[in-house]
């Protein structure tokens, strides 16, 4: 009863240097072949081994970005001809975009020219214009596009995933989010293992700071040797064989021993990971600076590593959220990642790794097409609202179609109008490029048989490369 009473404050105080670390955040799988008896082996062949999600937080305009509209700029400065669709605030008038689109590739893809470089790349993405969410709220739509479900405590995408394949690499955690200073909106909701074993939820690493010796605290012991250290984990794994053997079933407490397991496997391997000046000069040039260029090269270093899921995200809050200069505000953003979005692809291909990675790149739902007004329904800005009812995303490589469009929007942008895809829809097409049938890959809890698409869910046939 006295080591159960004090446990927890002599490992604060023994001097092991990846206690805050585990206690904090390494919950991760490590293995494919979790002792918790959750791992399972895949359906059918996957096309895809490795996610990449990038998140574009806030809400990325579709129409400044993949998705021109002709219609707004002849409509400019009048009411759309049918009454705009209800978003979070009152919207008015057509608003243009301010930015120009041009067709790229052979497959003539147009971009705006908000991302130059990643035009370059289209010929490598299938482009789907037809996405829709449920609601215009933030929090809702990041935990539905993160966990299927807007309202009920539910797992990540990377949980699943993680708790069906485990990972290649037991040095590092299977499942990695990576954000620029502090929380997105939601935070760790949007990477969480809810009621799949602790072991399974995200690590989020702060990539703000450039020196990857700095990303994760207390990762390395700097007080004692190594040899000193392995016999402290040893007694520490016996104090915990003992704490666990006297609860039972406990499954926090299991997450928190393989959470320490891992934390002093990855003092070998983390550093080396998050160290992207190893690279060569012109992988770093090729990606630019900046802590979004920066984290999208670990992203290729770490799927590289076996990482089975990696998500990245543009920053804390909603950075992608422009609701009163879209000119301006997405230029800012779209300049911090541009270059980063098209070397990953470049890179990832070049060394063979693309077509066994799949990225997605997209925000939490799409903005409008006319003008936000004030809550009182006056002073109209220069920004756009935002608009769950149609918007776009990207995807590559892991067996997606190359140089494709896939769905349309209204002549104005406002709603998805052919082959809409719902947020259900894309979770079964990714689950089904990892090689998992989503109405099969179920997890019993609470006496019911949960899956992340809920009783929902198509896969999109027509945009995998066959």
């Amino acid at each position: 009863m006295m080591i159960s009473q004090t446990r927890r404050h002599w490992m604060q105080q023994c001097g092991m240097g990846f206690g805050g670390l585990a206690l904090a955040n390494m919950l991760t799988s490590t293995s494919a072949a979790e002792e918790t008896g959750g791992a399972m082996r895949t359906h059918f062949p996957g096309r895809a081994k490795h996610i990449i999600h990038i998140f574009l937080n806030g809400g990325v305009s579709q129409v400044d970005t993949f998705d021109p509209k002709p219609e707004l700029t002849r409509m400019a400065g009048k009411m759309l001809p049918f009454e705009n669709l209800q978003t979070e605030r009152k919207t008015g008038v057509a608003l243009p975009s301010p930015f120009t689109f041009e067709k790229h590739g052979e497959s003539g893809i147009p971009v705006s020219d908000l991302f130059p470089h990643l035009a370059e790349c289209v010929d490598e993405m299938t482009v789907i214009r037809s996405m829709y969410a449920e609601l215009p709220s933030h929090e809702m739509s990041l935990m539905l596009m993160n966990t299927g479900d807007q309202r009920l405590v539910r797992p990540s995408l990377g949980s699943w995933l993680t708790w069906g394949m485990g990972s290649s690499n037991e040095n590092l955690p299977a499942f990695i989010a990576l954000c620029p200073g502090g929380m997105p909106v939601g935070g760790a909701g949007n990477w969480r293992s809810a009621f799949l074993p602790g072991a399974y939820q995200g690590t989020k690493i702060d990539t703000s700071n450039p020196d990857p010796t700095r990303l994760i605290d207390f990762l390395q012991n700097k007080r004692i040797s190594t040899k000193e250290q392995s016999r402290q984990f040893e007694f520490l794994q016996q104090l915990n064989a003992q704490h666990s053997a006297d609860r039972p079933g406990e499954a926090a407490i299991e997450s928190r021993i393989k959470s320490f397991e891992l934390a002093f496997r990855m003092q070998t391997e983390a550093s080396d990971a998050f160290d992207v000046s190893q690279e060569p000069e012109h992988i770093q040039k090729l990606y630019g600076e900046g802590p979004q260029n920066r984290q999208l090269l670990m992203a290729r270093r770490l799927v590289e590593r076996g990482v089975r899921f990696v998500q990245i995200w543009h920053g804390d809050l909603q950075p992608w959220d422009s609701h009163s200069n879209i000119k301006d505000e997405h230029r800012k953003v779209a300049n911090q990642c541009d270059s980063g979005l098209a070397a990953l692809i470049i890179d990832l291909k070049q060394r063979g790794l693309l077509e066994q990675t799949l990225i997605i790149c997209s925000g939490e739902f799409g903005r409008t097409p006319s003008v936000e007004m004030g809550q009182d329904g006056s002073g109209a800005s220069q920004g756009r609202d935002h608009n769950h009812w149609g918007f776009s995303l990207w995807m590559a490589g892991g067996g997606i179609k190359k140089g494709m469009i896939y769905g349309a929007t209204d002549d104005f942008g406002f709603k998805a109008v052919e082959n809409p895809v719902s947020i259900h829809d894309l979770h079964a097409t990714i689950l089904h490029q990892m090689g998992y049938d989503h109405q099969r890959m179920t997890y019993r809890y609470a006496g019911r048989d949960f899956r992340l698409t809920d009783v929902h869910g198509e896969v999109v046939h027509s945009i995998i490369d066959t």
